[in-house]
């Protein structure tokens, strides 16, 4: 009964998203609801550098997201992340360099997981701001990202 009720919900909330446009008054017919989402990164096993996707074990795991926000010229200092981070490119462009010379750029609409425990350096060489969705897939006690000493 309980699955019934959130299915009838879930129903109703959708309906009622299905527009910006404000609704006629006396209008009989709801808005049409989407044919379903967006995917932006479907079954990825492998991060920017080939690494197979592993998750920590030994502790409990926790997940933590932000939104990383770089001017024209900022920088994110080289950094690495011991556990795996699902990375989504809002707005702008953001070029990475990681150890060994290795550059990628990454557009905004671009999802991708990022490298795992290798040194990298995210560098906004575009005229607009980049925001950035971080979420990171870690675990109690494990710092999500350790600076370069």
């Amino acid at each position: 009964m309980a699955l019934v009720a959130a299915a009838a919900v879930s129903a109703l909330l959708l309906a009622g998203c299905g527009s910006d446009e404000p609704a006629a008054s006396g209008s009989a017919a709801p808005s049409a609801v989407s044919a379903g989402p967006q995917v932006l990164l479907d079954a990825q096993e492998l991060t920017v550098l080939d690494q197979p996707l592993k998750y920590l074990k030994k502790k409990p795991a926790q997940v933590t997201s932000s939104i990383l926000t770089l001017d024209p010229g900022q920088e994110t200092g080289w950094h690495k992340h011991p556990s795996p981070i699902y990375v989504y490119i809002l707005e702008g462009a953001i070029s990475v360099e990681y150890d060994a010379g290795v550059v990628k750029e990454y557009q905004s609409g671009t999802a991708f997981l990022e490298a795992v425990g290798t040194w990298h350096n995210g560098t906004n060489k575009g005229d607009v701001p980049v925001r950035i969705l971080v979420v990171n897939m870690g675990a109690k006690g494990v710092e999500n990202s350790v600076k370069r000493p």
